[in-house]
């Protein structure tokens, strides 16, 4: 007994369920279905875990997911029946009230009609038209009598409408009332199934605990393997940062040569440009006063028809060796170039986020905008094991830390991608590894028995990478994870759970 009851917890701490919204009646019965089909999927799983008479901890996962499961469908099934109900006491309350309206609108029907029989009202109406006074009340009173018909007419046809809509509310009352039936019958028969269900857990949880010892070294040698595999998608994904940074670096050193010459080159032409200034403003002057002015290498004389002596304190006649300009003639000003110090580029303190390229950046957008909503990495199968550290369902001593969840499937069931990405990695740890990248984000697929793409290949979302494998104890299954790579390139796992649709 103390065996069921720490099971009862498991299965009712599992089955927790906030809902963040009322459900409707067509959403009770779509997550109903989608229940069902969970069961059938986790029961075609255990029947597969059957063919070896070993219980195996495939078995217990399968067992306790199916009685999950149950457990969610009976809490979906009491909504519907909540839901149900209330449509049965709204459909009830409607009812009562069309028939006293029903029965009002008789009653004054039949009113009408005995009045009329006992006064023998066509007699009395002529009688009432002709005692008019005038023409004009003789209309008046004409319409009056019109009126009073159409009220018949209309009190007999609001009586037809109002039976139609009692019949019609009757009808759907029963209709909710059978559904309420086959609800109630539904209940009792997955009740009936957990009881069966539990039976066959507790034998499978007293075959495992009598071979402890064996399973402790099972659980602590996957342990171990899981640790190599931590390692090495913790080394791929820091090669994955190193080159994205060196990449970046590069791109920042080219951008800075490319600037570098570009203001090279606007320095030589401002240069240029003040150096022809220069010489025309000279070329100006000297023509001017009829001097002679030096371009270039040479001195040009200027005759002005009657001196041809070059003028007194003019630049030809001033002594060697003082070739300064006038004082009231200063020398433009050139720009001076100055070879840049040779510093590290920037990106190599900017973070991973900041290294990514456009393009990458925008998948790595994408992939966090899906989250919830990303397809499952197999197209049926059930998580038999959760993410994180927890104790064993069996020995709560021995701690168990899973990176990712474990989905539980078909033999040979295709693996295939979440969401677009270049695979980095492809790696055999006591399985097949392949890690796609994401940008920001990682996906790793492993205890894959092959990989059907290799590394560098883009791939599509629910692109076939490889297939399922099995683990240690002959179960099909495969291990679904999610690496994130933060702001300060800290590396975490994130649980898969919360990115696929559930």
């Amino acid at each position: 007994m103390r065996l069921y009851y720490t099971l009862f917890l498991l299965l009712t701490l599992g089955c927790a369920t906030v809902y963040g919204q009322q459900p409707t009646r067509g959403d009770l019965e779509k997550r109903r279905a989608n229940l069902l089909n969970e069961i059938a999927e986790t029961q075609q799983q255990l029947e597969a875990t059957k063919k070896d008479k070993k219980a195996t901890m495939g078995q217990l996962n399968a067992l306790m997911t199916k009685l999950r499961t149950r457990e969610k469908l009976i809490d979906n099934i009491n909504s519907e029946l909540t839901n149900i109900n209330g449509n049965i006491s709204n459909s009830t309350q409607e009812i009562q009230q069309l028939n006293k309206n029903l029965d009002g609108l008789r009653a004054g029907y039949a009113r009408s009609i005995r009045y009329a029989y006992k006064h023998r009202e066509s007699q009395n109406m002529m009688a009432f038209l002709f005692s008019a006074n005038d023409f004009n009340d003789a209309i008046r009173r004409m319409q009056y009598l019109k009126k009073y018909r159409d009220y018949r007419k209309d009190q007999a046809e609001k009586i037809r409408t109002t039976q139609d809509q009692l019949k019609q509310k009757i009808g759907v009352l029963n209709t909710q009332k059978t559904q309420k039936g086959a609800l109630l019958k539904a209940e009792e028969l997955q009740k009936s199934e957990i009881q069966d269900e539990t039976k066959q857990t507790n034998e499978v949880v007293m075959e495992l605990k009598g071979r402890e010892k064996e399973l402790v070294s099972q659980i602590q040698q996957n342990q171990k393997t899981a640790r190599r595999l931590e390692a090495t998608i913790k080394d791929q994904i820091k090669k994955e940062i190193e080159l994205a940074r060196k990449k970046a670096i590069e791109e920042a050193r080219k951008r800075a040569l490319e600037e570098q010459a570009r203001k090279k080159a606007a320095e030589e032409l401002a240069r240029r440009k003040a150096a022809e200034d220069e010489e025309r403003r000279r070329a100006a002057a000297a023509a001017n006063s009829g001097n002679a002015y030096k371009a270039g290498n040479q001195t040009v004389t200027l005759n002005t028809g009657s001196n041809n002596k070059p003028a007194a304190n003019t630049p030809a006649t001033q002594p060697a060796g003082n070739n300064k300009p006038a004082a009231n003639n200063p020398p433009p000003s050139r720009p001076v170039y100055t070879e840049p110090e040779s510093k590290p580029a920037a990106a190599d303190k900017t973070s991973y986020k900041l290294s990514l390229t456009p393009e990458v950046q925008a998948v790595s957008n994408n992939f966090a905008a899906n989250r919830g909503r990303l397809p499952w990495p197999v197209e049926k199968g059930f998580i038999s094991g959760t993410y994180g550290r927890h104790p064993h369902p069996l020995f709560p001593k021995v701690m168990l830390d899973n990176m990712g969840i474990d989905i539980s499937t078909g033999e040979g069931a295709p693996v295939r991608a979440v969401f677009e990405g270049t695979v980095t990695k492809i790696a055999n740890v006591s399985g097949i590894m392949v890690m796609i990248s994401h940008g920001e984000y990682f996906t790793i697929y492993t205890n894959l028995s092959g990989a059907s793409v290799k590394v560098g290949d883009h791939v599509s979302a629910k692109q076939m990478i490889g297939r399922a494998g099995k683990n240690d104890e002959g179960d099909n299954m495969m291990n679904f994870q999610v690496w994130r790579v933060g702001g300060n390139s800290n590396i975490n796992t994130v649980n898969p759970a919360d990115w696929i649709a559930r």
